[in-house]
């Protein structure tokens, strides 16, 4: 079983593993264990990760980056169409209303939705976990920021899914790195005294979370969360790019943003200037030759000018809300790559004054906390005990109708309730009705619609006497962070004899003190375990008259932008089309470059190692074919099938010695080499020996040694080449019965027709000899 944790970022990914020698972040195939989150569509292929950033000046209409934001919204949604402006890729609309991507591939005009595309991300992050442990992988846990509302949980779901992957659990973010930070620690006070507070600070590329977390020996529980998903690095990165927009259009009289490749450019070079000043306090310059218009371009700047006055802490009204003092805090953990700027590190340490830790990997803790988390939750591996309690990070209401009760409305889960969490609400019902869920605080939302979903509550019928029946509605928010409505149940009343035992009961059912259930909370305290043991034994009623039942009742969901299975299918359909058009691609690029691989090696050994041992008329002749097939790969054989350049290079080799068994020709090999260091230690010893003295080897030895070698060598590399010739037919009169020959082909002695027969019969049940080759 695979133990994988990805890092899902909005610029860059990171994937860690599970060994018996405890957590890795593994590198790609450019040995770097960072892989940037792009998708680059081209005429024959895909091109994912570090592959695609190299693509995003050149194919930059056709690169696409920054996608993870567009998960779960319309294509309405005023965020989307206020980013679409500053977008160098094209945005469209799905035929559901969503967002989707509208790119050139395979030389034709596609639009992908935004869990393909996540898919496709996740589909490379998937094969560097798969390189990495040398097996498939399947499980896994994928980080989400906490924000994530429940329509962009639900989509990462379904990109997951596209990619072929089984997600365990979507963990937000901040509580992965809580899990890395405290699962090692041996020191946390014991689970009956106070706890430890920490407060995590991680600001990416693209959010600021804040989590307030209290740790116990063996467990963690987050207090309070806060973000702003409109703060992060691409933020610092903006606020560059404008202002030497600003100053090229003063110095230069170029308008940079007309130009989405200059944009591009541009953006690249504020990154690594920001990197650069987040380690000096100087002046720093920033060049770019031919920028625009042939123009070269160059500014200067420094970290003191005022540019990142308008970041501020926001996490002020929630401490207050836990009544958390700063004397309360154990210590302030910062993590993400947006962490190093210095401003940054002031304004938090100043907030909280203290002094921030950084004892955790900023880049790599999200990661290794998804890994640490898939371990917990496998059983391949033992890991130590430690339980996790995250909150709801929006609160969650729920309202109905019915002619009694018109638009009644209960907060189910408030903010930052214990999650994951499950609740039994008790209806009286007659008829079928819906439960519309939604996010009671829509001021909360980085998000426009706060609609969850609706959930019809089916075949509910009244009592046999006409009375309303008693509906119990389980509604839940998973290890996802996900809110549903998992289960409803009718419980109907029927009348016994006296002196009959009674039926399971509703409490007995359900395993219920009451409506709302604290057992039904994932980590169940010792307190929770010791009340649902006492709760577990039905009531005593001696001689009841009545006893219930219950009925399960089937639950149609009408999930805000959920994907319908019809289209997940096609887009998992869709993708092993995609992977398998882009092993195909990558087989005919290899076959390719062996060509090209072939012509400069053979080119160098002809005037090289081999020069001694060929003619000149064949070293021409043969340095001429070399030269003309170099030509042909630049020209006619620039874009040609996989087939034409294998055939290609089988003309260039020398076919001589293809027939050999390549256990023949290593043992060949072996044997040279054995005779070469014999020979070589000989003349070592001979020639350190007095000339006066008899020779350490005589005539007859090298003789023996001779025969020894070619013996062994000649039977091979003299071995001629199987003739192939074609089967011949035999044709008889009435022609084969029962796959044997007529009559007259028959052997006339019977002796030799049954020996031929079991022959026959044991080649038959012979398996088949796979050929290797």
């Amino acid at each position: 079983m695979s133990v994988v944790g990805f890092d899902l970022g909005f610029q860059s990914c990171y994937v860690a593993v599970a060994r018996a020698g405890g957590i890795e972040t593994i590198a790609n195939e450019y040995s770097d264990r960072c892989t940037p989150s792009f998708v680059s569509f081209g005429p024959r292929n895909r091109s994912i990760g570090a592959a695609a950033k190299s693509q995003v000046v050149t194919n930059c209409k056709n690169t696409v980056q920054g996608f993870k934001r567009f998960h779960g919204r319309a294509f309405s949604d005023p965020y989307v169409q206020s980013a679409k402006s500053n977008l160098v890729y094209d945005l469209a609309q799905m035929p559901s209303g969503s967002t989707g991507i509208k790119v050139m591939y395979m030389e034709e005009e596609k639009v992908f939705s935004i869990e393909q595309v996540t898919g496709m991300l996740l589909t490379k992050l998937k094969e560097t976990a798969e390189s990495a442990l040398k097996k498939p992988v399947a499980d896994c846990v994928i980080s989400v920021p906490s924000y994530f509302t429940d329509a962009e949980r639900r989509s990462v779901m379904d990109a997951a899914q596209i990619a072929g992957l089984n997600c365990l659990r979507l963990m937000n973010e901040t509580t992965a790195v809580t899990l890395a930070y405290g699962i090692y620690k041996q020191d946390l006070p014991a689970p009956e005294e106070k706890p430890r507070i920490v407060v995590f600070v991680d600001l990416g590329h693209s959010g600021y979370q804040v989590s307030v977390c209290a740790f116990n020996k063996g467990k963690l529980k987050i207090l309070a969360t806060a973000f702003d998903s409109d703060l992060g690095g691409k933020d610092f990165d903006a606020i560059l790019v404008n202002y030497f927009c600003e100053e090229f259009g003063k110095k230069y009289k170029l308008d940079v943003k007309s130009k989405p490749r200059a944009l591009v450019r541009l953006y690249q070079e504020c990154e690594k200037l920001k990197k650069l000043m987040s380690a000096n306090s100087s002046d720093l310059p920033l060049n770019i030759e031919c920028f625009m218009n042939d123009i070269d371009v160059s500014g200067k700047l420094n970290r003191e000018q005022s540019l990142l006055s308008n970041i501020g802490v926001s996490l002020r009204g929630e401490l207050e809300q836990k009544s958390l003092k700063g004397e309360d805090i154990y210590a302030v953990e910062i993590v993400g790559g947006a962490s190093r700027i210095p401003s940054i590190k002031e304004r938090i340490s100043k907030f909280f004054g203290k002094e921030l830790s950084t004892t955790l990997n900023a880049d790599e803790a999200v990661a290794r906390g998804c890994a640490l988390q898939c371990a917990i939750l496998s059983p391949a591996f033992k890991v130590r005990e430690f339980s996790i309690t995250d909150v709801v990070p929006y609160s969650v209401s729920i309202k109905w109708n019915s002619a009694a009760e018109e638009g009644l409305r209960y907060e189910v889960f408030p903010k930052n309730h214990a999650a994951p969490f499950s609740k039994v609400l008790t209806f009286y019902r007659k008829e079928p009705f819906t439960l519309d869920a939604y996010y009671n605080n829509p001021k909360e939302l980085p998000y426009p619609t706060a609609t969850i979903g609706q959930f019809l509550i089916q075949n509910v019928v009244p009592q046999p006497s006409g009375e309303s029946a008693k509906v119990k509605v389980k509604v839940r928010v998973n290890v996802h962070g996900v809110f549903s409505v998992s289960s409803a149940s009718l419980v109907e009343v029927v009348k016994t004899a006296e002196g009959e035992e009674p039926m399971e009961t509703d409490q007995a059912y359900f395993n219920l003190p009451g409506v709302y259930c604290s057992s039904l909370l994932f980590q169940t305290s010792a307190e929770d375990a010791k009340q649902e043991k006492k709760n577990d034994q039905p009531p005593q009623a001696k001689k009841p008259k009545v006893k219930t039942k219950t009925v399960e009742l089937p639950i149609e969901n009408n999930l805000h932008w959920q994907l319908s299975s019809e289209e997940l299918n096609t887009f998992v359909e869709n993708e092993g089309k995609m992977i398998m058009q882009d092993k195909l691609e990558k087989e005919r690029n290899d076959a390719k470059n062996n060509v090209e691989e072939y012509v400069y090696d053979m080119r160098d050994k002809l005037h090289g190692v081999l020069e001694k041992f060929v003619n000149e008329t064949d070293r021409d002749s043969f340095s001429l074919k070399l030269e003309d097939t170099e030509n042909w790969l630049y020209e006619d054989g620039e874009d040609q099938q996989k087939q034409v350049y294998i055939d290609k290079l089988a003309e260039l080799k020398d076919e001589l010695y293809d027939h050999l068994d390549e256990l023949e020709v290593t043992r060949v090999g072996k044997q040279v080499n054995d005779a070469m260091v014999w020979m070589n230690t000989k003349m070592n010893q001979q020639n350190n020996q007095d000339l006066t003295l008899d020779p350490v080897v005589k005539v007859a030895e090298i003789q023996a040694k001779t025969k020894e070698l070619y013996s062994a060598c000649n039977p091979v590399v003299s071995k001629p080449k199987p003739k192939v010739e074609p089967p011949k037919e035999e044709k008889t009169e009435n022609g084969p019965v029962n796959g044997q020959e007529g009559t007259e082909n028959q052997p006339s002695n019977p002796d030799k027709a049954a020996s031929t027969g079991t022959e026959q019969e044991t080649a038959e049940n012979k398996l088949p000899e796979m050929d290797i080759d």
